[in-house]
């Protein structure tokens, strides 16, 4: 098992005089799928665009460590794989050529025999020569939780991620999270009951909404 390390201390975000949440103080380790819960707008995204060193929160600190080692935000890339859906696919390109592209604008390593890997598993190596835009949503989804996972990262932060998946498609993804978060540690931010049903610990942010004094 890796030792990965997420820590918020403090945590806190406003969008000017709107408080997103305060004082989130959360340690998260490797060999558990953790759960950010919320309804929509509660924060769920804000939170993982923090955690990812996409946007900045107002106060207080970010830590990522693996073992003895502080990661900086410059390196977090190496380390981290991440689902979103403001993921940006390109149509006009194949599954296999936005994998490639993507992994080489974010300088991650392009591991051909754990892309083939993964795309059997979601029964997509057949498909993978053809034009995005003749996949389906749920088709596309599967690509970004591929992407998310070429580089064998440390940590998954994953935002939603079964957004667009069918039955069929989610009980692959349960499967790979599972197995992936027995080495490693996954985030999931999601209000579906089944997505949540699968971590070991949930955050409701409900409980970070009070007031400033």
């Amino acid at each position: 098992m890796s030792d990965y390390l997420l820590k918020l201390d403090n945590v806190t975000k406003t969008f000017g005089r709107r408080l997103i949440f305060k004082d989130l103080n959360y340690t998260f380790t490797s060999g558990k799928v953790y759960g950010i819960a919320g309804p929509n707008g509660s924060g769920k995204s804000t939170l993982v665009k923090i955690m990812s060193g996409l946007i900045s929160s107002t106060s207080g600190k970010v830590i990522h460590m693996l073992g003895e080692k502080t990661i900086t935000p410059e390196q977090l890339h190496n380390y981290m794989g991440f689902l979103s859906p403001y993921l940006f696919l390109y149509d006009e390109f194949s599954a296999e050529e936005n994998l490639q592209y993507f992994a080489h604008i974010r300088g991650v390593r392009y591991d051909d025999e754990k892309v083939k890997q993964l795309l059997e598993e979601f029964n997509l190596y057949d498909r993978r020569n053809d034009l995005l835009k003749e996949y389906s949503s749920g088709m596309k989804q599967r690509i970004k939780l591929l992407f998310a996972l070429i580089h064998k990262p440390y940590l998954l932060i994953l935002d939603e991620p079964t957004s667009n998946l069918d039955n069929e498609g989610k009980d692959k993804f349960y499967q790979i999270i599972k197995d992936e978060a027995r080495l490693n540690l996954a985030i999931i931010a999601s209000n579906e009951e089944s997505d949540l049903a699968l971590c070991d610990e949930i955050i409701y942010l409900k409980n970070y909404k009070a007031e400033k004094n």
